[in-house]
């Protein structure tokens, strides 16, 4: 079939020597629709509509929902208040924020913490969130078929892992690069830029240009690392569900459930510690 279509492709000349017989069958052999593979994988996040000249995908919409639900949730939380005797709800959030807080304090100190906080527990929270959300049923099940020329009806899911999108992973990570420069110049000012420009001395300038190319490959490390690991582990879980029986791939999941949270956990330390080390470096100056 394959070799049908690229002869049927070729010049006309070529064709025109071909026997009757042979082009004829060739012709419909190409006209025939390319048969839907038992798995559908797309690395890009598919279009679902347009809004003027802004195009939706089905990554943009689970982002878009996972984000109201979690205003959703805290504005719920802030409206039943602070109870003394809290229920288990309360108990359950205020044991995690200990943890959390504690840990940043380790890291960042007492006074650090408080500042640098809320964007830990944010990156946290979120991508943890959409690392699981990608793994519940109907999350990239559930969709239509969209024909595109060339590759027959294709499956385009409404919802897909948020992180599964590159353009989700590189937003994140252009967001905590951005972060670390901000807490640099705030406490150093201008002279935060000596860091990457330092023309007092060759080996001065050469440590610069290091540390300037380090930030671009953050941004890069930050990236690829969490779309790899849940791009690949929604690879993974499709083919054993598409290969083996159900109860199969449940090891799996439980295996996508801890990567999931190790990818949340070490993006949100790395994010600390590189927020700590501007404003160490900082004050060392």
């Amino acid at each position: 079939m394959i070799l049908g279509f690229l002869l049927a492709s070729l010049p006309a000349s070529v064709n025109q020597d071909l026997p009757p017989q042979t082009a004829d069958h060739l012709a419909g052999t190409a006209a025939e629709p390319i048969k839907e593979s038992l798995v559908n994988v797309s690395i890009n996040a598919e279009p679902l509509f347009h809004i003027g000249s802004f195009t939706v995908t089905n990554s943009f919409l689970t982002s878009i929902i996972l984000s109201s639900l979690l205003i959703i949730f805290t504005y719920l939380i802030f409206k039943r208040g602070y109870k003394l005797l809290p229920g288990k709800l309360q108990s359950f959030l205020e044991l995690i924020i200990e943890i959390f807080l504690s840990m940043v304090q380790g890291i960042a100190g007492a006074e650090r913490a408080r500042i640098f906080f809320p964007w830990i527990m944010t990156f946290f929270i979120f991508i943890l969130l959409g690392n699981w959300l990608g793994l519940l049923p109907g999350v990239g099940t559930i969709g239509f078929k969209h024909y595109i020329e060339g590759h027959g009806q294709v499956f385009v899911p409404f919802i897909r892992g948020v992180n599964a999108d590159l353009n989700t992973t590189l937003s994140l990570a252009l967001l905590s690069v951005a972060l670390t420069q901000y807490y640099g110049l705030k406490h150093l000012g201008l002279r935060y830029l000596t860091k990457f420009f330092n023309f007092k001395s060759f080996i001065g300038f050469f440590v610069g240009l290091l540390e300037l190319i380090s930030e671009f490959a953050k941004i890069i490390s930050f990236a690829f690392r969490l779309f790899g690991n849940i791009f690949a582990g929604e690879v993974l879980l499709m083919v054993v569900g598409a290969l083996v029986p159900v109860l199969a791939s449940i090891p799996f999941l439980g295996l996508e459930i801890f990567v999931g949270f190790i990818q949340a956990f070490v993006f949100a330390i790395l994010s600390l510690v590189f927020f700590n080390m501007a404003v160490e470096s900082a004050e060392s100056h």
